[in-house]
């Protein structure tokens, strides 16, 4: 007999002891083992209140098998879907008419040219390498992964779990998976800030035909892909002792991800008694932690500056599109046809093929921005890209090891040892521990002086739109990457050449350069396509700075120096403060608001007294009950755009913190936005004095009773991220921005204390009760304890365990 679902069982076990709400959980008897042998997998899972699985088994496979069932318990649509997409077999599901979207890279292609791009990239080679260095501990919890997705995928198609992903259950493409799946699923997210934001221009470029001479453009765009960077972000902060008033460090966390798709992130606790113990947050389909924190480090990440691949321009033998010279030999490029199944619009399967090409550097490419051939493919000159993460077969085995860390210094020598981190930063601290910052990740080896030497023609075009970015002659193997000494593979950069800083007070890192990880000691001496140095610094850059800053001295206005508790941390950074509001809003109250009525940008006569009245009043956050800041956004959206200059200051590389400063009150532009965005708000219908939380909400759970949603935007100086700032039927809908969010400490016994979020819940199943429960809390500021220690499970009340064997 299969076990019934835990949920169902949560009334009768009321709040009865862990141990009454127990129950071993059996199988169809063709599932279970021989009687009197050993299962091969073995998982207690115990739920808390908040949804959080807490896993325990005696081996990896173990806990990788509890992983993926509740997994597949939580989310198992929108991972079946990826899970097929990388297949190569979207069209055949979603039609020709599809369209898939990778919204962590703002990539979105058709079907069709998903699937011709997945068949590329995902060459069997790729899968072999991961599963072939995959280390022990990673191979058990990946085959575990996939027996656990598969046993509850069983159980769907055999009519348990009724009420259960109704959006998915009865689907052709949801169906058990291998290991190779999993694999699969790695592959897609470490080339996430590389390959995956050119889907159609990989998998649809083409030579151009006999006896054409333009470019076979494959698709066009209005700018650069990832012009820009990745369109996610992150904060976090490791504190030592020095900076808080315990003595005792701390660290904050907090991605700012897509609240749809695969790049959501799960909460988990995994335990093997006397191997592992870590809790933590991971994409979905890795049963490990990417961000976490054990007895030894907690750490978090923020998506780093660094390009992850570099382009390649080559030179075609004439009369020979798809053959290159290198090394004054011509060279064939290597050719495949691939075949798809594609549903058309009147339900009729049809075939199509296509022939992809790759250069030895990798796939070839075609782009066009604004209709401009950039990087064509014609008669003269084509374009290829290498990806360092496409090469990364590490990445897993980092995380893995992580999550075993002993204590800072061993994550940080993991770190260097294993460098598998595919494109994020790194910021640890433990218990007693300094702090540490590390963008000690897969980078393309191509410093500098190689970019002077190997500058292809187009290579200052490129690099105007995207700073750092390589564009080398692929005609000589003098341009090839190179390999660093201490380096674990070929054609990256090794940790000698790549910044860190350990410092005894504090770190921190908002998504720009590893510049000013720390004010006071400046990171400098790399190459450009890992960051830039001596720059202006984001608005969010600069508040985050300031926060622990103005902690630090006691200029923010609350008690002593230093940051007092957890609970002060968790105060500052959901805030919802804005640097701009701190720039610049007494600028406007001072200089534009007495003009009362203003030339709005289309020189209509717009009176701004009401908006200004509501500006003076403001408690100058993002709060839910905050009355004002929408004007402000509105506002700022516009003058931002301004072409004439926006700061009477400008940015000073003496005190990046702190410049540029001083709105300049006489452009026209910035007099105008004020106009503008009072405009704006009239013709949608938004009252000037409605609170925040009446307006932004939670785009991904009940719209009949919206969540209310905290929080900012980038453009407007935002620490704590919310949406992307554009009205939709009067609100701000969200569907990105804070996700998981962590805050660790630890008390006298070396015990982490640990509290956070998961902002849009554990499943994205509208029949689980875990479907909203978190963000409803999150818009509460109601801090989830994060339940590490036996004794913390044993207290909450609202605990289910269950267990499965197979």
């Amino acid at each position: 007999m299969r076990h019934a679902h835990w949920a169902a069982g949560l009334a009768a076990c009321g709040l009865l002891s862990l141990a009454g709400c127990g129950g071993s959980i059996g199988s169809d008897p063709g599932d279970n083992p021989p009687v009197g042998a050993a299962p091969t997998y073995d998982a207690t899972i115990v739920r808390d209140s908040d949804g959080v699985p807490h896993i325990t088994g005696e081996d990896y496979g173990d806990i990788g098998y509890g992983y993926g069932y509740v997994h597949a318990e939580d989310n198992l649509c929108i991972l079946a879907e990826d899970l097929i997409t990388t297949l190569g077999r979207r069209a055949e599901f979603f039609g020709r008419d599809g369209s898939y979207s990778i919204p962590a890279n703002g990539n979105t292609s058709n079907n069709v040219d998903s699937d011709f791009f997945w068949r590329h990239m995902q060459i069997e080679e790729r899968v072999a390498a991961l599963r072939a260095d995959a280390s022990p501990e990673a191979a058990a919890a990946t085959a575990g992964f996939a027996a656990g997705y598969s046993r509850y995928v069983r159980e769907l198609q055999a009519g348990e779990h009724p009420g259960r992903h109704a959006a998915c259950r009865d689907a052709e493409w949801v169906t058990p998976i291998t290991a190779d799946d999993v694999y699969r699923r790695y592959f897609r997210l470490a080339i996430i800030a590389s390959s995956s934001a050119l889907v159609t221009e990989i998998g649809a470029a083409q030579p151009p035909l006999p006896g054409q001479t333009t470019p076979a453009v494959a698709t066009d765009r209005e700018q650069f892909p990832l012009q820009g960077g990745l369109p996610i972000g992150s904060n976090m902060y490791a504190l030592s002792g020095e900076a808080t008033q315990t003595g005792q460090s701390m660290l904050f966390g907090n991605p700012h991800f897509p609240w749809e798709g695969t790049e959501r992130l799960y909460q988990a606790h995994m335990t093997i008694p006397g191997e592992l113990d870590i809790m933590g947050a991971s994409l979905y389909g890795v049963p490990a932690a990417l961000i976490g924190f054990n007895r030894h480090v907690a750490w978090s990440h923020t998506v780093s500056t660094a390009y992850r691949f570099g382009l390649y321009e080559l030179t075609l033998v004439p009369g020979n599109p798809t053959s290159y010279l290198f090394d004054g030999e011509a060279v064939e490029m290597e050719s495949e046809t691939y075949s798809i199944q594609v549903l058309e619009p009147d339900g009729s399967l049809t075939e199509e093929s296509r022939t992809l090409y790759r250069s030895h550097y990798g796939p070839m490419m075609s782009l066009s921005v604004s209709g401009i051939p950039v990087l064509g493919w014609d008669v003269l000159r084509a374009y290829t890209l290498r990806d360092a993460n496409a090469e990364n077969t590490r990445m897993i085995n980092q995380f893995f090891a992580w999550n075993r860390a002993e204590s800072l210094d061993d994550f940080i020598q993991k770190q260097k040892d294993i460098l598998g981190v595919p494109w994020v930063n790194t910021a640890a601290t433990g218990p007693g521990e300094p702090a540490y910052y590390a963008d000690i990740t897969v980078v393309p080896n191509v410093p500098d002086s190689k970019v002077t030497q190997c500058q292809s023609l187009l290579g200052p075009v490129v690099g105007a739109l995207m700073p750092g970015l390589p564009v080398l002659r692929g005609s000589s193997s003098d341009c090839d990457w190179g390999t660093d000494d201490d380096a674990p593979a070929p054609g990256i950069f090794g940790p000698g050449n790549l910044p860190s800083l350990l410092r005894d007070d504090w770190v921190h890192n908002c998504n720009d350069s590893y510049w000013l990880t720390h004010p006071d000691e400046p990171v400098t001496g790399f190459a450009a396509i890992i960051g830039d140095e001596e720059t202006e610094r984001s608005l969010r850059t600069r508040l985050c700075i300031r926060q622990v800053q103005d902690r630090l001295d006691g200029s923010d206005g609350r008690p002593g120096t230093g940051f007092a508790d957890l609970a002060e941390l968790q105060d500052i950074v959901l805030s919802s403060a804005l640097m701009t509001e701190r720039l610049a809003r007494q600028t406007v109250l001072d200089s534009i608001c007495p003009l009362g009525t203003i030339l709005s940008s289309s020189l209509t006569p717009v009176d701004v007294s009401g908006a200004c009245a509501v500006l003076a009043s403001w408690d100058g956050a993002l709060n839910l009950d905050s009355v004002g800041g929408h004007i402000w956004r509105e506002f700022w959206k516009r003058a931002d755009d301004a072409l004439l200059p926006l700061w009477l200051s400008p940015f000073d590389t003496s005190d990046p913190v702190n410049t540029p400063n001083t709105l300049n009150p006489l452009n026209p532009q910035v007099v105008s936005a004020l106009a503008d965005a009072v405009e704006a708000l009239e013709q949608a219908g938004v009252a000037l004095d409605a609170p925040l939380g009446a307006l932004q909400v939670s785009a991904v759970h009940d719209q009949a009773n919206p969540v209310p949603v905290f929080g900012g935007n980038g453009f407007e100086g935002a620490f704590t991220i919310a949406a992307r700032g554009e009205l939709v039927d009067g609100r701000y809908p969200v569907t990105y921005g804070n996700s998981y969010i962590q805050t660790v400490t630890w008390d006298d016994n070396g015990d982490p204390i640990a509290e956070g979020f998961v902002t849009y819940s554990q499943s994205t199943d509208p029949a689980s009760p875990y479907f909203q429960n978190m963000t409803e809390a999150y818009a509460n500021k109601a801090w989830i304890p994060w339940r590490f220690t036996a004794a913390q499970l044993a207290a909450d009340p609202g605990r289910v365990e269950f267990r499965l064997t197979e």
